[in-house]
């Protein structure tokens, strides 16, 4: 005669049980549906670019050039129709790759003493970023696009709802799919009016790409692995189809 069983107890959605629930991800709960176009697309439907700009230091300016840049940056912000975000991100100086370019000049130098110096610098190099914790200031300023169903300023409740409930469906990324070229052409205008209008104010303006945003959020959300974990580049990407011709969610690195 058979034993009979226990029932089986029913794992909850908790921080312990994370292994034997796998929809358990903290990408859920990450507005980022996608990275394409050199756009970041919200599970929303709203499209946001990224510009990265420079710095100026106004103490080294005479008292004439401040008010000159203090004015282009007044009238800058006067002239908006829309609203936008200024973030300053602090992170560790990461210089690997600047040490790549003078490993490939020490590989090609033929001088032995200017080789060996090379080496010595690199070194030097390598120290002082592991023994002084030198950090950078970047300056990004993020220019939103929201399709009219969602508008510039969304119900605060709605957005609520909208976190508590944050997984992406099929519907909505047909809906973002319709919606993107007409919101891509509207998101290129505003990013032409703020690029023109911080360059007025003698700043050097660059709208990051795909890599770039895609590296840039990798390295928010992942501070210490993206230190020994650099991500390739997209384009040597490819993405295997198994035999039912359904995408693998493993990319194999070309």
């Amino acid at each position: 005669m058979a034993t009979p069983q226990p029932p089986k107890q029913q794992v909850k959605d908790t921080v312990k049980g994370k292994h034997q629930n796998p929809m358990m991800s903290t990408q859920l709960h990450l507005k980022i549906a996608e990275i394409h176009d050199n756009t970041v697309i919200l599970k929303n439907g709203g499209l946001r670019a990224v510009l990265k700009t420079s710095s100026v230091n106004l103490h080294l300016k005479s008292e004439e050039e401040q008010n000159a840049v203090i004015f282009s940056y007044q009238h800058f912000l006067n002239s908006l129709e829309f609203p936008l975000q200024i973030v300053i991100r602090s992170k560790k100086l990461d210089l690997d790759n600047y040490i790549a370019k003078l490993r490939k000049i020490e590989a090609k130098q033929e001088n032995r003493l200017l080789k060996e110096q090379t080496v010595e610098y690199i070194e030097y190099i390598q120290k002082l970023i592991e023994y002084a914790d030198i950090m950078e200031k970047e300056f990004f300023v993020i220019i939103p696009q929201n399709p009219y169903r969602i508008g510039e300023n969304p119900n605060f409740f709605k957005t609520m709802l909208e976190n508590f409930n944050s997984k992406d469906t099929v519907a909505k990324i047909k809906q973002r799919k319709n919606e993107f070229d007409q919101l891509q052409k509207q998101l290129n205008q505003r990013i032409n009016i703020i690029k023109t209008g911080l360059e007025n104010c003698g700043l050097h303006v660059d709208v990051l790409n795909t890599q770039q945003l895609i590296e840039l959020f990798y390295e928010t959300y992942n501070p210490l692995t993206a230190r020994s974990q650099k991500i390739e580049n997209i384009n040597k990407i490819n993405v295997e189809l198994d035999s039912d011709s359904k995408p693998n969610l493993n990319a194999a690195m070309t």
